[in-house]
């Protein structure tokens, strides 16, 4: 997500299908928003417990978490960390509450894990990235034991920006975290940028096993033992992979890489692979001449700055209430626009996807899926200085 873009919002442009990989308009897919709640500022992360509680838990970017329960807001916080946190500027900030994920075994240990931003000491940061462990009340399931806290990791910031924060436990049970570059415009950090730096943890997607102490690194780790490269590394060379998803049939990890200035991309990630940046951004050349681009993995699709400002990711739809979608990766931009993704060949094929009644000037900040595999979009509603944020639930049109 970009600053320099967000006010860009009212310049929204009409188009049906992504022309970065189609010149043919189809018409748009439909899928209607079923409000659950307009009750949570800045929603920007979702995820579910999978212990058949028909829960979702929503990150709220200044530091709560609360619960929806049988598709009702409850009306106490599940945990709330803004004291620990940073203070974040309410007009904009891309710092905060940002990722949470729920240990495989939740259902017996209660463990569950946050990413959030928290003060640093350290000279030249302007925050530090919090990794966090907590359990689950054992007196109330729906109240986080906030004495139960445990460090995980903690990650040095430069800047404000492009801190990723995304957090996913994949289908081998380990953790994978996303971070960004470490912010500004350009990866403007040290000779290669932090995207193309092995010996940061920034710019990558990392993969840690956190039944350790306080974590370990898992030994099939692509970088493990490599001498100057960071073993926890899975991926590299992303600008900022704001939000990713592990697909729950073919079980890919996606990710939606913010881009620079002209350019979002969607990635399938795979283990060691190099994403580009700051040699590239989406297929098209940003630093070319500092690296060999035939070692880069191009992303299944990219969109340019016509269609949209800042990919906020989604994921691929496994659900049962809306036939049409299933198979396609649904995923959408923070000025409003939505799209789905079907395989054609490397390169997917991008086709507008309708929100019927969306709000007007509605961003979108994030996306989840409950236990069914049912997609949910959560977003803000600018409205002067009484902004809105809102979890609405896709169904069938």
């Amino acid at each position: 997500m970009k600053l320099l873009r967000l006010l860009a919002l009212a310049a929204l442009l009409p188009s049906q299908v992504l022309h970065a990989t189609s010149n043919t308009p189809a018409p748009p897919q439909k899928v209607k928003l079923q409000l659950v709640t307009d009750q949570v500022l800045s929603p920007v992360a979702m995820a579910v417990p999978g212990d058949g509680s028909n829960r979702q838990f929503v990150c709220q970017k200044e530091g709560r978490v609360w619960i929806i329960r049988n598709g009702k807001l409850q009306p106490q916080p599940f945990l709330d960390v803004s004291a620990e946190m940073v203070k974040i500027n309410p007009g904009y900030d891309e710092r905060g509450l940002l990722g949470i994920a729920f240990h495989p075994r939740f259902k017996s240990n209660g463990k569950f894990y946050l990413y959030y931003s928290v003060p640093s000491s350290t000279k030249g940061s302007n925050h530090k990235s919090l990794v966090a462990e907590y359990k689950v009340s054992s007196a109330n399931p729906d109240l986080a034991d906030k004495d139960s806290k445990r460090t995980v990791m903690e990650i040095e910031q430069p800047e404000s920006n492009h801190n990723g924060g995304d957090l996913a436990f994949g289908p081998d049970n380990y953790l994978y975290i996303s971070l960004g570059d470490g912010g500004g415009a350009g990866d403007r950090h040290g000779a290669t940028g932090n995207g193309q730096n092995m010996d940061t943890w920034l710019g990558k997607i990392l993969r840690i096993d956190v039944n350790g102490t306080p974590y370990s690194v898992p030994k099939d780790n692509p970088f493990v033992n490599k001498p100057g490269i960071k073993p926890e590394i899975w991926a590299y060379g992303l600008r900022n992979a704001w939000r990713m998803s592990f697909d729950k049939g073919t079980k890919r990890l996606f990710a939606g890489d913010v881009g620079q200035n002209k350019y979002e991309e969607v990635d399938i990630i795979t283990k060691g692979g190099n994403y580009g940046w700051r040699i590239m951004e989406g297929y098209h050349g940003f630093r070319e001449s500092e690296g060999d681009k035939t070692k880069l993995i191009e992303p299944i699709h990219e969109y340019d700055h016509d269609q949209g400002i800042s990919i906020t990711g989604g994921y691929v739809y496994r659900g049962n209430a809306i036939p049409a979608l299933r198979g396609q990766y649904v995923f959408g931009d923070y000025n409003g626009k939505s799209w789905t993704l079907v395989p054609a060949g490397a390169k997917w094929t991008g086709q507008e996807l309708e929100l019927v009644g969306k709000p007007a000037n509605m961003q979108i900040l994030s996306w989840g899926q409950d236990e069914a595999g049912e997609l949910y979009v959560l977003v803000s509603i600018p409205a002067g200085a009484n902004p809105k944020g809102a979890v609405y639930k896709l169904v069938k049109a």
